[in-house]
């Protein structure tokens, strides 16, 4: 079990999370669901595509069995399913994990002036829109467990080299989070983003130039960065889902060191 989990009554004991966004044990989603295990909770976790056997075997890896779904977020029939699923298997959400994102290559690597819209909307479509597209039909769910709804991100705030259409779809993905806390909100929901520093995941591996990301990070960080320990996300994260943040909503929690603080 690893330092800092569960001794007594975990940070999200009884707990009923949906876990999107593993793929591989070095994902940012993995960790957050190892440490949900640890830390009381039951969880579910989705995959799509041919990614979905993938996911499976990494659930193997968990402390815990748990089941995946099948999960491609542009299919509203697959998010129906999972909501119905849910709703039959527990009756209420407590908390969901975005984690999903993908850009076709065009997109990123200094394309950006000619990256095609087909292209873009694909990115916009599954890294922006889904959000939206899979919290709301779990609202019910949610509205029920008074549940939160946490996201994770790369501060959208700048525009970063090599990242091109994907800082744009996180630019939309998390001005969707604050709309979505607007409208949630009466219902008791929450809804919030970390906004993690870059971490050496399948993801990120895909994004050409991305030791760009981690000399400046290792420069520039007051704290620190280690681009291999995914830890201190996955605790934000679970943080955000659990009750200790009752009362925050449509908040990006930055989780990088401090370098989103510095200017030079």
């Amino acid at each position: 079990m690893a330092d800092g989990a569960r001794a007594g009554k975990g940070i999200v004991e009884g707990k009923k999370l949906l876990i999107t966004g593993v793929l591989t044990d070095a994902s940012l989603a993995f960790n957050v669901a190892r440490l949900a295990q640890e830390q009381g909770a039951e969880i579910v976790l989705t995959g799509a595509g041919r990614g979905l056997r993938l996911t499976e075997r990494t659930a193997r890896k968990l402390p815990s069995a748990c089941d995946v779904l099948p999960l491609d977020v542009t299919s509203p029939d697959e998010i129906s399913s999972v909501r119905d699923d849910l709703t039959q298997r527990w009756g209420r959400l407590d908390g969901l994990l975005h984690a999903i994102g993908f850009a076709p290559a065009s997109c990123l690597g200094g394309n950006f002036l000619n990256a095609p819209w087909e292209d873009v909307s694909t990115a916009m479509h599954i890294s922006a829109y889904s959000l939206a597209a899979l919290a709301s039909p779990m609202a019910p769910l949610l509205a029920e467990a008074k549940g939160s709804v946490v996201g994770l991100t790369f501060d959208a705030s700048v525009a970063w080299p090599v990242y091109d259409w994907m800082g744009v779809a996180k630019a939309a993905f998390e001005s969707t989070a604050r709309y979505l806390a607007k409208s949630l909100g009466p219902q008791g929901i929450r809804v919030n983003l970390v906004s993690a520093g870059p971490i050496r995941t399948m993801a990120a591996k895909s994004i050409p130039g991305f030791a760009e990301f981690e000399e400046a990070w290792e420069a520039r960080a007051p704290l620190g960065w280690d681009i291999g320990d995914s830890e201190p996300v996955a605790r934000s994260t679970l943080a955000l889902m659990s009750d200790w943040f009752a009362s925050t909503t449509g908040e990006i929690l930055h989780v990088d060191g401090g370098y989103h603080a510095i200017g030079a």
